[in-house]
């Protein structure tokens, strides 16, 4: 990204920069969320007529983001992918030094995420059954979704991990799935129970009749193929809008787990080793939206006034 660097040049090292982040064993989403944001400030500068390596043009693409209705998370991950990309290629000596060094982040505004009450959580629930006389194509699209929602709102797994899941990842006698490799690397076991068991029994008794049987993946798409990230996103998206829930994203059911966990009594270490959380701070970010109703309930419960 020095002055003599290229838009077309860029693009290319792009494609030389993902490789290198899968030898990295980066996730799949991170390889789609730096690969988006290096696009998108390329295709920027090119419109612009602007300066790859200036961090004008930098801060002016986060600003147009912004002014456009990006949320400032999605402006800071973009910011970051180009931040990154910038210092490969400096570690790789295709520019002389890393332009961006040193620029800090878009601020986040911090968000309280409210979880999913239990009657939210029925209503997505019932829009998963199948209809009477639903062929087995249906069936199998009714129970692979029950059994989806089901694993993230009760072990906070993130959508990322549900996705990556095979089918010898799930020990449903233990009632155990295997997340192999979590964020950051870092792999785990988070326990389910009975009824997630019973909706993933349902879901793999149906797969058997697939004719991708065979494959190691668990969920199965629609039309044959693995189920994706975008298609999770896309299938509760839907299942949400029929059952009425309204402002739903899959990563609120990781906020509804945390929530119901500690709402349960359970502690907060056995939340953040399920979670996959190695820091306070993590745990605090997802279960402050209702810490004031756990608290008072377990004063209650307490009864510290009595003598």
């Amino acid at each position: 990204m020095s002055t003599s660097l290229t838009v077309p040049q860029a693009e290319l090292l792009a494609q030389s920069w993902q490789l290198s982040l899968r030898a990295e064993r980066k996730s799949p989403q991170t390889l789609k969320s730096y690969g988006d944001g290096v696009r998108q400030y390329l295709a920027w500068c090119a419109s612009h007529d602007a300066p790859m390596a200036s961090r004008a043009s930098l801060n002016q693409w986060v600003a147009a983001m912004l002014d456009a209705g990006a949320a400032a998370s999605t402006a800071r991950a973009r910011q970051l992918a180009v931040r990154r990309f910038a210092s490969w290629l400096a570690e790789e000596r295709e520019i002389e030094s890393d332009p961006f060094l040193g620029v800090k982040a878009p601020k986040l505004d911090e968000q309280v995420v409210e979880p999913l009450t239990d009657d939210e959580l029925r209503c997505l629930l019932k829009a998963c059954a199948p209809a009477k006389g639903a062929t087995p194509a249906e069936a199998l699209r009714h129970r692979r979704d029950e059994a989806m929602i089901r694993l993230m709102f009760e072990t906070g797994m993130r959508a990322g991990e549900v996705v990556a899941l095979e089918l010898v990842d799930v020990d449903l006698a233990s009632g155990t799935a295997t997340v192999r490799r979590g964020k950051g690397g870092k792999g785990r076991t988070v326990p389910f129970g009975p009824d997630a068991s019973l909706a993933l029994d349902r879901y793999i008794r149906l797969r058997r009749g697939h004719r991708l049987a065979d494959t190691p993946a668990l969920w199965l798409g629609d039309r044959g193929k693995r189920f994706s990230y975008d298609a999770l996103h896309k299938t509760l998206a839907a299942r949400a809008a029929q059952a009425g829930v309204i402002g739903f994203h899959p990563h609120k059911l990781r906020h509804t787990a945390a929530h119901r966990w500690l709402a349960a009594g359970g502690s907060e270490g056995g939340l953040m080793a399920v979670a996959g959380w190695t820091r306070p701070d993590m745990l605090m970010r997802y279960t402050k939206a209702q810490a004031s109703a756990r608290a008072a309930t377990e004063a209650r419960a307490l009864n510290l006034g009595e003598l």
